[in-house]
């Protein structure tokens, strides 16, 4: 019998938002989905260096930055970064309607200087924020691989996150862009916190077809397959797996297409869905 493969989705999912410690009970859960045999890859928006201290927990593999990138074990599968010229206008684009950026790239980001002021005056403090606002301002406030965008050096990028107030901001880079990249704009949880966030994605992946290219590598079947997430840029990945968790903290649009809603990462939810799916 083929091992089940497991996709983890980490800020909201498998972790608090913008945290690098999982429950030890989400731990204890992976690793004894491992010892039944089945194989568990983080699946993440973040790029290698954001993730990469959870790397010492030992997973199986790994989609980074939304599918843009993926390892099967030590192996490089996948890797597709923008365009020099399409990052550099989608920037552009950007900035001249006031939305603030971030360059993603492998090992680390590029970020507008003032974009921690825009969440502290903007998204809140209070934790209502959805979970990728939470990553980017603990991100932030931890400096985690993140350098000022005027230092940014040319290291091929692979998507660009987007914070503004209001949607129209968008038009202007969707007018050139939208062709080749899905601009991707979370579910707003706490409509007194207005900023809109999101990141553009290159349309030739996503989390769900990185997902279908680890099975090809692998020879195992899409039925096969367990994703676990909460926002929508794990839209995706609940589309395309065997078996689809969105936790109760995720967003409403992503529930309601879920095979399965599970408690929050506050409650354990991964562990007892493990359990619940016969994983463990």
């Amino acid at each position: 019998m083929s091992p089940k493969l497991i996709f983890l989705d980490i800020d909201g999912t498998l972790t608090m938002p913008g945290s690098n410690e999982p429950p030890q009970s989400a731990l204890e859960a992976i690793r004894a989905a491992q010892r039944k045999g089945n194989l568990v890859f983080l699946c993440s928006g973040r790029n290698p260096g954001m993730l990469e201290p959870l790397l010492q927990y030992g997973f199986d593999g790994v989609i980074s930055c939304a599918g843009g990138y993926v390892t099967v074990g030590d192996e490089l599968i996948y890797d597709m970064p923008m365009t020099r010229e399409e990052m550099e206008l989608a920037v552009e684009k950007l900035h001249q309607e006031g939305v603030f950026c971030t360059i993603e790239c492998k090992d680390g980001a590029f970020g507008d200087e003032n974009l921690g002021a825009f969440l502290d005056k903007h998204a809140g403090e209070d934790g209502k924020g959805n979970s990728e606002i939470e990553r980017w301002r603990k991100a932030l406030a931890s400096s985690l691989h993140i350098r000022p965008i005027s230092e940014y050096d040319g290291t091929p990028a692979y998507k660009v996150v987007i914070m503004c107030l209001h949607p129209e901001q968008l038009i202007p880079a969707k007018e050139v862009l939208e062709d080749k990249y899905n601009f991707v704009v979370q579910e707003i949880t706490d409509p007194a916190h207005r900023c809109i966030n999101g990141e553009l994605i290159n349309r030739k992946y996503d989390k769900g077809r990185a997902i279908e290219r680890v099975c090809a590598h692998m020879g195992i079947p899409i039925s096969d397959t367990y994703g676990f997430g909460d926002s929508m840029n794990d839209l995706e990945m609940i589309q395309t797996v065997g078996t689809s968790v969105c936790m109760a903290n995720g967003a409403e649009a992503l529930k309601k297409i879920s095979d399965v809603v599970c408690p929050s990462v506050e409650e354990d939810g991964l562990a007892k869905a493990f359990e619940q799916l016969g994983l463990v």
